[in-house]
């Protein structure tokens, strides 16, 4: 989830306000940093008995030449961001607004795609399937009959995105939880497999270890080892 910060600083100190944002983290759009927009605009105040104004004088309207400061961020930085904004900028109290954001983070999404490094029959790729995610069985709409080279994967329950994954361009999406009429969504374009909710995630908690180690080496990790998987199959 993305948020923008909207800030009101006096032109002398909007480097060094801008800067502090930028460190802590705001300012990122995709691949690009330190994004930020600044208007340039008059603001008013009057400071009251027991207040410390940086400029001006106590019970006279002040008005000083400021400018507005837009930036992004994602939402988890913003205790940081806001720490930064209020221990570098020069009034006493800090004007500024957050508001939520619509816009997708283009740096997250659902579902993967991959290319294999030599295409598979169909069949054999089911088989590959069955094999890697320890399957007893597994659901799957009418072959094509071509050999398959680009694949989404979507872990859990994915069927919202199989028309996405036709649009893509993969010929075969992998997935779990698929209702009945779901299936129709393949429309001959791609071939829609249904592995199991808990069988497409099953290996998270190994890749979740694996990060957690290596961004905190000095960090003891523990992983369950119990199966939670309420679905059972009689063969």
């Amino acid at each position: 989830m993305l948020k923008k910060l909207y800030t009101y600083i006096p032109i002398a100190y909007a480097t060094k306000v801008r800067d502090a944002i930028f460190n802590a983290g705001g300012g990122a759009i995709g691949n690009y940093i330190e994004c930020s927009f600044l208007t340039e605009g008059e603001g008013s105040f009057k400071a009251t008995e027991g207040t410390n104004p940086h400029v001006g004088e106590i019970g006279q309207r002040h008005y000083e030449k400021e400018q507005k400061l837009e930036v992004i961020f994602e939402v988890w930085k913003e205790k940081e961001i806001l720490n930064a904004l209020i221990k570098n900028h020069p009034y006493e109290e800090v004007a500024y607004e957050v508001i939520a954001l619509q816009n997708n983070n283009q740096n997250i999404g659902s579902g993967l795609m991959g290319e294999l490094q030599n295409e598979l029959p169909e069949e054999d790729l089911l088989d590959l399937l069955k094999a890697k995610f320890g399957l007893k069985m597994l659901r799957f709409t009418p072959l094509l009959g071509k050999k398959v080279k680009k694949i989404a994967i979507c872990g859990g329950a994915g069927s919202f995105l199989t028309s996405a994954a036709i649009a893509a361009g993969a010929q075969f999406f992998i997935t779990g939880d698929v209702k009945y009429h779901e299936f129709f969504d393949a429309d001959n374009k791609l071939v829609l497999a249904d592995i199991g909710h808990w069988e497409s995630e099953q290996f998270t908690i190994e890749l979740l270890t694996e990060v957690l180690q290596q961004k905190f080496p000095t960090f003891a990790v523990l992983k369950t080892a119990v199966k939670t998987n309420p679905v059972q199959y009689w063969s």
